[in-house]
């Protein structure tokens, strides 16, 4: 960690070095001559045109992307949901083996309330029907 810290320490000072050099030669009325500029900047118009050209590009490719994944995640979502349907139609089926290579499926019975009531709702709905003949509604 010292190490890291020497060299953090050291290109700072160097950084600060460097720019109070420049600094003391424009203090000075000094003009820095042109052919020390490492890269020649390109106009303002010319800037704004490549960035507008950029993001574009930009642009278009986070839409294609966007679609992209919208895709992906729309079937994966549909393959889980097959994949989980048949799964719960295995639950409720319970399986048993009957010997080699045979298999037996038995299907679970309702509970016995719930047939209760559906008995119930059944005779009632005969009773309304047979309610309705007589009335000749």
């Amino acid at each position: 960690m010292y190490f890291f810290l020497i060299l953090f320490f050291g290109s700072l000072l160097g950084i600060i070095f460097m720019l109070a050099r420049k600094l003391r030669v424009l203090g000075n009325g000094q003009v820095v001559p042109a052919e020390n500029m490492l890269f020649e900047a390109p106009h303002l118009e010319e800037i704004n045109a490549i960035s507008v050209k950029i993001i574009k590009k930009l642009g278009y490719f986070l839409l294609v992307e966007t679609i992209r994944l919208y895709v992906r995640f729309a079937e994966f979502l549909r393959n889980k949901y097959r994949l989980l349907k048949i799964k719960i139609k295995n639950k409720l089926k319970k399986t048993e083996t009957e010997g080699p290579g045979k298999i037996r499926i038995i299907i679970k019975e309702p509970n016995k309330f719930l047939r209760v009531i559906a008995e119930y709702k059944g005779k009632l709905r005969k009773i309304k029907q047979q309610v309705k003949k007589e009335e000749n509604l």
